[in-house]
């Protein structure tokens, strides 16, 4: 069953990239105290992430942060050195925290698994945003195609008025 408004984060290890390198991080850790506005993709540089998802994300960043969100994360199914690669090429890095789910395990965790093995790209996340406050999920936008309607910073920011 997917993850539900209320439910905790499940305890599991990420990846993000340092100025020392790739680094595992906690999500118990990353998500303590804080609320996160998280948002997934199916994968970096592809059209409608790169196009319509991350950027909402961006230009919308001082507006969710004015609605007491703390920092604003992505999450996909690549390594640390293509999120890196992709969070350069976007100049997103300053505002978004890229965390690698380079094997699918929060993806899984979640129930959130995208079949992209019709398009090339194996097993991916679904596209979804959600808010995690101290762990908790108090909003849960996801996807059902690849519009960006439910997981759009938009939405998130309609979740916290």
């Amino acid at each position: 069953m997917p993850i539900a408004l209320g439910d905790r984060i499940p305890s599991l290890t990420l990846q993000r990239m340092t100025p020392e390198g790739v680094r595992p991080i906690s999500t118990d850790e990353f998500f303590a105290g804080r609320r996160i506005a998280l948002f997934a993709v199916p994968g970096a540089f592809t059209p409608t992430c790169s196009d319509a998802h991350l950027p909402g994300f961006l230009v919308r960043a001082d507006e969710l942060r004015a609605r007491g969100v703390d920092a604003i994360a992505c999450t996909a199914v690549n390594d640390a050195h293509v999120l890196d690669a992709w969070s350069r090429a976007t100049s997103s890095g300053a505002t978004i925290t890229m965390l690698a789910d380079g094997s699918g395990d929060l993806a899984r965790a979640l129930d959130l698994v995208l079949d992209g093995r019709t398009f090339g790209m194996g097993l991916r996340s679904r596209r979804y945003a959600m808010v995690v406050d101290d762990g908790v999920v108090t909003y849960l936008g996801v996807e059902d195609g690849r519009e960006v309607g439910v997981s759009s910073a938009d939405a998130v920011l309609a979740a916290l008025a």
